[in-house]
């Protein structure tokens, strides 16, 4: 989408201005825009520079929720004024219009699994860092289990190891809950820890309602 001027700065709403230090340290804690299509199909989390391309060309159909960030530009020199753009949480764009495609997949990472299953390992029911988790095949690849969402869990290393090649029913070891395919909406909710509310309200008001999740 193109490259803001460099000269652009930031102010955060809400009486925050956005924490000192390198960009990358910056931008983790700056929130995420939710893009959506001219339809207000939800597309995925954008960053704060692209939506200001957006805004900039006047690619903007509609937006929702209130400004979650000021971004302040170059001084006029007809007008001695400086530009502003106010950023909205949520910001359908024109252009992107898909009405009639399917839901993506998302990806099957070990990142997300471990999102999708709250950290927990889903045969001892105990929370662990990333580092300390696994990716376990229910039914084994060995005998002919697959590598899809349906198939995996998040176990810690004791119980992948004791598990070993066998199924839960084969080890006396139940499975705490039954593994799923996120949807696409849900896959967003995990994957961003600094959902805003008017963002996090819109995406739950499309979460399917069939998934039984971990608590």
């Amino acid at each position: 989408m193109g490259t803001p001027p460099a000269h652009l700065s930031l102010v955060g709403t809400g009486g925050h201005a956005p924490p000192a230090g390198a960009s990358s340290s910056r931008d983790r804690t700056l929130p995420r825009v939710l893009s959506l299509d001219a339809h207000g199909r939800i597309l995925d989390w954008m960053h704060w520079q692209d939506a200001v391309c957006l805004y900039v060309r006047g690619a903007v159909a509609w937006t929702l929720g209130e400004p979650c960030l000021t971004v302040r530009g170059g001084i006029n020199r007809a007008s001695g004024r400086q530009s502003v753009i106010e950023l909205h949480p949520i910001v359908a764009a024109r252009g992107h219009a898909r009405p009639q495609a399917l839901d993506p997949s998302p990806a099957l990472t070990n990142s997300a699994l471990f999102a999708r299953d709250a950290n927990l390992c889903l045969y001892c029911g105990n929370e662990f860092s990333r580092h300390a988790l696994t990716r376990d095949h229910v039914v084994p690849l060995s005998r002919g289990g697959r590598d899809v969402w349906e198939n995996v869990v998040s176990a810690c290393f004791h119980c992948n190891s004791r598990k070993g090649g066998r199924t839960p029913q084969q080890a006396g070891m139940p499975l705490l809950a039954v593994p799923y395919r996120p949807s696409w909406v849900e896959h967003l909710i995990l994957s961003n820890r600094h959902i805003l509310a008017d963002q996090m309200a819109f995406l739950k008001s499309h979460l399917p309602r069939r998934t039984a999740r971990p608590s």
